[in-house]
């Protein structure tokens, strides 16, 4: 993708995952990256990373602390002499709903919306000397839609969608910010909770995949395309924007694809 190539970049939980798949996407378009994560996988993924010839540094660290913060920007703009792309990805599952207590919505906000503030108000003094630059904020379906017991997870990551319109407006022109928001996907969490329910992905694969129109679960893959195509040249003319990586679990509504449903017996 145009643009990418001789950059600099920062990818929040980074070590596995959604964030693991952007780092090493914007690795392979020829990025230099530095991404956080909470534990020592990350070291694993830098070997792994640099036994590829990419340029890759790993600070361990909590999102949820301002003085992390402060170093995971004044780090990686100092190891690669500038700063061109933030990706905010690390967040806090954390997940509960009429017994949320206070200290688990700290965490969400804390890790979540508010570190992703944060990291932009850090990272926007070197995108603006530069005279670019491009933020992308990974949000989620939750962030649209309810779900049981999800007060926390879901308020946090509609307050993402909301605050990636409020900084594209107050960064512009010099840098874009975009939200990615992923639907299912197979993630540490999602293999999680098929394996607790026994039968692993050849049996919920195609049952969690009937949520969403192309009848199937999404890959870090795909989120990590759509998150270099919006900090690429490619998207110069998008900001203030959400992309939907969900094959159509938002579109949908309570029909679904049932037996009703004109997909009906296309399989």
């Amino acid at each position: 993708m145009r643009g990418l190539k001789d950059k600099a970049a920062i990818v929040t939980g980074g070590s596995s995952g959604i964030g693991r798949a952007c780092v090493e996407r914007l690795c392979e378009e020829g990025c230099s990256v530095t991404f956080s994560g909470v534990s020592d996988i990350g070291d694993t993924t830098v070997k792994e990373l640099s036994d590829k010839g990419f340029s890759v540094q790993f600070l361990r660290g909590d999102m949820a602390e301002e003085s992390f913060c402060k170093e995971l920007v004044a780090t990686a703009a100092g190891q690669w002499g500038r700063l061109d792309y933030l990706v905010n990805n690390a967040f806090s599952f954390t997940a509960t709903g009429l017994n949320a207590t206070r200290e688990e919505w700290d965490r969400v906000m804390h890790v979540g919306p508010v570190a992703y503030a944060t990291m932009g108000q850090l990272a926007f003094p070197h995108m603006q000397k530069q005279g670019a630059g491009a933020i992308v904020l990974m949000s989620s379906i939750s962030a649209h839609i309810a779900q049981p017991d999800r007060w926390t997870y879901n308020a946090a990551k509609g307050a993402v969608t909301q605050l990636n319109r409020c900084m594209a407006m107050d960064m512009a022109p010099a840098v874009r910010v975009n939200t990615v928001s992923p639907g299912w996907i197979w993630t540490r969490e999602v293999d999680k909770a098929a394996n607790a329910d026994g039968g692993g992905r050849e049996k919920w694969g195609p049952l969690w995949g009937k949520f969403h129109m192309l009848r199937r679960l999404g890959t870090v893959e795909e989120c990590a395309a759509a998150t270099a195509f919006l900090l690429s040249d490619e998207a110069s003319f998008i900001t203030s924007t959400e992309v939907m990586v969900d094959g159509g679990y938002c579109g949908m509504g309570s029909e679904g694809l049932g037996e009703a449903s004109s997909f009906a017996g296309s399989e």
